[in-house]
Order: structure tokens, then sequence, then C-alpha cells
């Protein structure tokens, strides 16, 4: 039981937040030992803060939920939005923010010792997770047991790594509830599915999450086939044949080796430049298709994709995007009539494919009005943006935003229901002020690409 203390309040961890900014690490130059205990510190001290925004979260939430049934909300919506003003105070994306409240949730109200090794630096907030997210089969009296036969003591847990701790509460898991273990396989089952997210250099990581059994087959194929080709005489490396097999299988063109021939296959891809990076100009254009975030790739690269697709037969269509001085985009050419919406599609370019909420990555999935058209809120540009649906839902727990720079970039202020306001502005178009003064209009290039 801890002692009755001071409540910490923001200005006080604002304080010596200072205090450590402030501070230099000098004085430990001539002792290698001092940095070293100075890292390990700074490292306990992280996990700490973690711990303490755990209960701070759960205090918000709880104190969000009692005013507004207090104020006669429905129980099915209270607490909604929460999990997005967390996300942004600790500047993290909505689904996230989620997450982390769920986690603290659970840390403060079924495993306190857990929550105890967090305060006391013996675990992160990461290993914590692990903790929380093996156990979450269980009932609250099973979750509490392992809680308290694993975290009891810090001693227990010196030195165990990450794979070990998850081993551990694995293998008492099962031993509590192994029906229970066997529900959440077959709802992780239910769950597989497919992702892509950008890698550096113009690269992409496919990621398909499927059951293990299916996983070490497809595998061990790809793997058996590529050494069948190396032994062939390809030269290749098997890396490099393992990622060609499984474009080759899952688009059904042969496999020629050649990467950069992509295969063509009905989706629309856009790619946005300045307009003189087609005449041999170094500014970097955007890559975006529905759903994925935009990648930026460079002229040279962008210039040979148009070129293959041009060569290939493949159906393309340009269109010229207008921007103001100050690099906001403010008009575009319409578009072939197959793709409608054109003004979503501006939304996405406009925001390089990524959500329009502060410190939020997604891909955009919707497109939504700064001020809601039950607030007068016009359809246009200018009151647009594109989010992720979690931030877009989030919204509808009375948050307020206002777009600001009508001249400048479009940017947004947001006001949650704690007053606490935070401003994003859009990120800057392909060229803008690349080698001098902006350039009057750029290009964007769809194409179509038919099997």
């Amino acid at each position: 039981m801890r002692m009755n203390v001071s409540p910490v309040v923001a200005s006080d961890v604002v304080a010596w937040r200072d205090r450590l900014a402030r501070g230099s690490t000098d004085a430990c130059e001539g002792d290698a030992g001092d940095l070293v205990d100075l890292i390990a510190a700074l490292e306990d001290l992280t996990s700490t803060a973690r711990a303490v925004q755990a209960e701070a979260a759960v205090a918000f939430d709880a104190a969000r939920r009692a005013s507004e049934a207090a104020a006669g909300v429905a129980s099915r919506l209270q607490g909604r939005g929460v999990g997005g003003e967390v996300a942004l105070a600790r500047k993290e994306s909505a689904a996230r923010g989620q997450s982390l409240l769920g986690l603290a949730r659970v840390l403060v109200v079924e495993m306190p010792h857990t929550l105890d090794r967090l305060r006391d630096g013996t675990l992160n907030e990461f290993r914590a997770t692990i903790l929380a997210r093996e156990t979450g089969c269980l009932n609250a009296e099973q979750r509490a047991a392992v809680d308290e036969e694993l975290c009891c003591s810090p001693a227990a847990l010196v030195g165990v790594g990450t794979r070990e701790l998850a081993g551990r509460v694995r293998r008492r898991v099962a031993l509590l509830d192994p029906a229970a273990v066997a529900r959440r396989n077959r709802k992780a089952e239910s769950e597989r599915g497919v992702s892509l997210r950008p890698a550096p250099d113009t690269m992409a990581y496919l990621t398909t999450l499927i059951p293990m059994a299916q996983g070490v087959a497809v595998y061990a194929t790809l793997q058996r086939d590529a050494d069948a080709k190396k032994a062939a005489g390809d030269d290749r490396s098997r890396r490099q044949l393992t990622a060609d097999l499984v474009v080759s299988r899952l688009t059904g063109v042969p496999d020629t080796g050649v990467p950069a021939q992509a295969p063509a296959v009905p989706v629309t891809v856009n790619i946005t430049l300045p307009a003189p990076t087609l005449a041999g100009g170094h500014a970097p254009a955007l890559l975006t298709a529905r759903g994925v975030a935009g990648e930026v790739v460079p002229a040279e690269t962008a210039r040979l994709l148009l070129a293959h697709s041009i060569t290939e037969g493949v159906g393309a269509w340009f269109r010229q995007l207008y921007a103001n001085p100050l690099g906001r985009l403010v008009a575009l050419t319409s578009r072939q009539r197959t793709f409608p919406d054109g003004l979503a599609e501006l939304l996405q370019v406009q925001g390089h494919g990524i959500c329009a909420t502060p410190w939020c990555d997604a891909p955009i999935q919707h497109s939504d009005h700064i001020v809601p058209v039950e607030d007068d809120g016009a359809t246009d540009h200018h009151n647009g943006q594109g989010l992720c649906a979690a931030c877009n839902h989030a919204k509808q727990a009375g948050w307020r935003q206002s777009a600001d720079s009508p001249i400048g970039r479009p940017a947004v202020t947001t006001t949650t229901p704690t007053g606490h306001r935070y401003h994003a502005t859009a990120p800057a178009p392909p060229g803008w002020g690349d080698h001098g003064p902006p350039r009057a209009f750029m290009i964007d290039i769809q194409w179509l690409r038919a099997a």
C-alpha cells in the first residue's frame, strides 16, 4: 500500500521536465559509471511516468463518464472520444490512444502488481502490455492470480527478457484456462488479413496475418521453390527470389526477375509531381493509392514509373493541380469520368494520403467536413479534410474544429471537450518551395493497370 503523498500535478512535471532539459551531462564525463547510472535512472523514470499516465487516463475516463451520466448521456455513449483525447495528449494516433486507454484500465483495475512493477521501473510499458495482452482471455480472478504470481516481487523479474516473460505468461494462462486459450486462437484466426505500409527507398512491406501452420507452409514453399531456381542457375539471391515469387503468384504474372516491371493488375495509382520534374527536374514526386499513405519517390523513379506505364499501354489520365503562392492546393482540372468524386481525390492528394489529425499516420479513409454540415459547414475544398475512420468517429464526441490559414496551406485547429487545442497544417505539395518560388501548377497522373 502506498503512503499518502501530495498529488502529482502537471506543473510539477513540467518543472522537472524543464530541469532535465536544461541539465547537462558534463559532470559525469569523467566517470563512465555515472553516465550508465544516469541512463538507468532515466529509463526507470520513463516507466514511472507511464504508470502515472495510466492512472491519470483511467481517472480522466471515470470523470468524463460521471459528468456525462449526470448530464443524461446514454450509457453506451459515455466515454466516447476519451481514447482520442488521450492520443492527442500523448501525441499518438487515435487507434494507439484507444489501446493505451484499454491498457491503463487493465493495469489499474485488474493487474495492480504489474502496475507497481511499471511504477518502480522493473517493467517498461511494452512488457506491461505483453502481460495484459496475454492474460486478456482470462476472467478477472484468473488474471489477478497471474498478476500476483509473476509480478508481486520485483526480484522475480530481474534479468527476465521480453521473450521469456511472454513465455511465462502463456504457460500460466494455458494451465489456468486451456479452453479460453483455444477460443482466443479461434478468434485470432477470424482476424486474418493483409496490410501494406511504406518502407524506405520506395519499397513497401506487404504483411499477411494468417494461422501459424499456414504461414509455415507458405514460407517453406517459397523457400523450396527459390532453392530450385537457384539450383537451376538463377543469379538472384534467395530473398529476392522469394519476394519475386510472391508477386508472381499473387498477381498471376510470370516471374521475369525484373522488379521494376510492375505487373499489370486492375488498380488505380496516383503520382503527383511538379510539372518541371517531367522535363528532367529534381523535385520528388508523391505516390498514393486509395487507402494507402503517400510515399515520396525520387524524380527519376517517378519518370521511370510513368514511362513504363505508357510503354505498357496502361490507361493514364493527366490533370493539373493549382497551388497558390503559399503552397495551398486551390483547384484541379476535372479528371476522367470513370473516376468520380474529384474533390475527395484532391483532399487525398492534399494530405499525402495520411489522416489530417495531429500525430496520426493512418491512411485516409473518410472525406470529412471540418465544420459539420449540421453547423452550416460547406461541402467544399476549404472545409474538407481527409481522416482515418477512428479519428472521424472520435470527432463525434464533442470535438470542435475550425479551418485556419485561408490563404496559406490548409490548417485545422481541434478543440477537445476539455478545452485543449491542437493545431495541424497540411503537408506541402510536391515541389512547393523547391529551388525558388513555388510553381504555378503541378501534374497529377493517374493510371489504371488493366489485366
